[in-house]
């Protein structure tokens, strides 16, 4: 397996440099923000979408979209199955407010919003919190402004 420097910045961060592990399928997969094709870092998808992300266990995994996914049950895995598009986090896994930049940023699995029923996930460390700055714009725009956005800039890199 090869890997490919991706050049990382954010406007109130210095950049970052991530490797991006290449592997062969589908394009997404070169996008994919998941460390050895480990997705959400072992967390439950289905589990967001509960109230709290639970730790996914080994015995219950899913390989989809080139990762991947554990599930704290079958039950949890079984629901995943059955509508797998709807539980699989938005942005390959990066940093939704980074996305509105065009930028691929690093994610705190726990920090999270449900909107319209997808996961979009958020850098919380030593530069901020992202998802606040997210919820800040909301006073300016509207959250599917937010996303119309991020969706384009996303469709953007994609096609890079």
């Amino acid at each position: 397996m090869g890997f490919s420097v991706v050049f990382v910045s954010m406007r109130f961060a210095i950049p970052f440099v991530f490797l991006l592990a290449a592997s062969a399928g589908p394009a997404l997969v070169e996008h994919l923000n998941s460390e050895k094709q480990l997705a959400l870092s072992g967390y439950d998808a289905v589990s967001y979408h509960e109230g709290a992300p639970k730790m996914g266990e080994e015995q219950w995994s899913h390989q989809h979209g080139g990762a991947e996914y554990r599930f704290a049950s079958k039950e949890n895995l079984e629901t995943f199955l059955s509508n797998a598009e709807k539980y699989a986090p938005a942005y390959g896994e990066w940093c939704a407010y980074a996305i509105l930049d065009g930028d691929k940023v690093e994610v705190d699995p726990m920090s999270f919003k449900l909107i319209d029923g997808t996961t979009y996930l958020f850098y919380d460390g030593f530069w901020g919190d992202t998802l606040k700055r997210w919820n800040k714009k909301l006073q300016k725009t509207s959250e599917s402004s937010l996303v119309s956005e991020a969706d384009a800039n996303w469709a953007k890199i994609l096609s890079e």
